[in-house]
């Protein structure tokens, strides 16, 4: 797959890339790391990790929202531009432009939607309103709510006198896992927002790969060539 960087090269906008693709490696590699020991241990001992299933299952739900948000960075999504390319230059930006609003506002929804199911599990409230945020209202407090076999770690130990009342988690509290829903969605937002100003400015065309099989097909013709200019 194909994409363009319109990112800026500076040594921040550098170091934030590494950081995003450094995080999404780095969580594949504990799926796969995971998931192979415990096939190991199952077909070899007749053992297992009681909670590798369902840290892998955590692992997959933070790689898939990281990933999209990164995806919106990198123009990586897949889309069909048939009718757009169809339209001149000022018409392919108004539709980029609208596309980008669809977007930033169901973004919002997402937002408001993973916010109110995050928060009870922070102690928090969730905010009122149907469709955008009016406020908040009182909300039963889940904060004791605990993951089914990941066990506690002490590093988040800080956290039983902040949201528990004191009590010590047995499990891995459900508000760590979940937080990435309010962080992912956020910054999902963000990158929807950020894409929304670069098609207004004329930097990026559109929200998607442009003329992905297109591109596919360039580059096979280009090592297809290369092979043959060496044999």
């Amino acid at each position: 797959m194909s994409s363009h960087d319109t990112t800026p090269k500076g040594p921040f906008g550098a170091f934030i890339d590494a950081l995003e693709e450094n995080a999404i490696a780095f969580i594949l590699g504990a799926m796969t790391l995971i998931t192979f020991v415990n096939v190991v241990l199952r077909y070899v001992f007749n053992a297992s990790l009681i909670w590798g299933l369902e840290v892998v299952l955590i692992l997959f739900a933070w790689l898939v929202i990281l990933g999209v948000s990164y995806a919106f960075k990198k123009t990586a999504h897949l889309g069909v531009d048939v009718i757009t390319n169809m339209l001149p230059a000022r018409g392919k930006r108004l539709m980029a432009v609208v596309s980008a609003l669809c977007c930033l506002l169901y973004a919002i929804f997402l937002l408001k939607g993973a916010w109110d199911y995050w928060a009870p599990y922070a102690g928090l409230d969730q905010t009122s309103g149907h469709w955008f945020p009016t406020g908040f209202e009182k909300t039963r407090d889940r904060a004791w709510y605990e993951t089914d076999q990941v066990p506690m770690l002490e590093i988040f130990r800080w956290l039983e006198p902040l949201i528990n009342q004191g009590e010590a988690y047995d499990k891995l509290p459900r508000v760590i896992p979940y937080f990435i829903l309010p962080f992912g969605v956020a910054l999902i937002t963000l990158r929807i927002l950020q894409a929304l100003i670069r098609v207004i400015k004329g930097t990026q065309d559109s929200l998607i790969v442009s003329h992905e099989a297109e591109d596919d097909v360039d580059r096979v013709a280009q090592m297809n060539a290369t092979a043959a200019g060496k044999e």
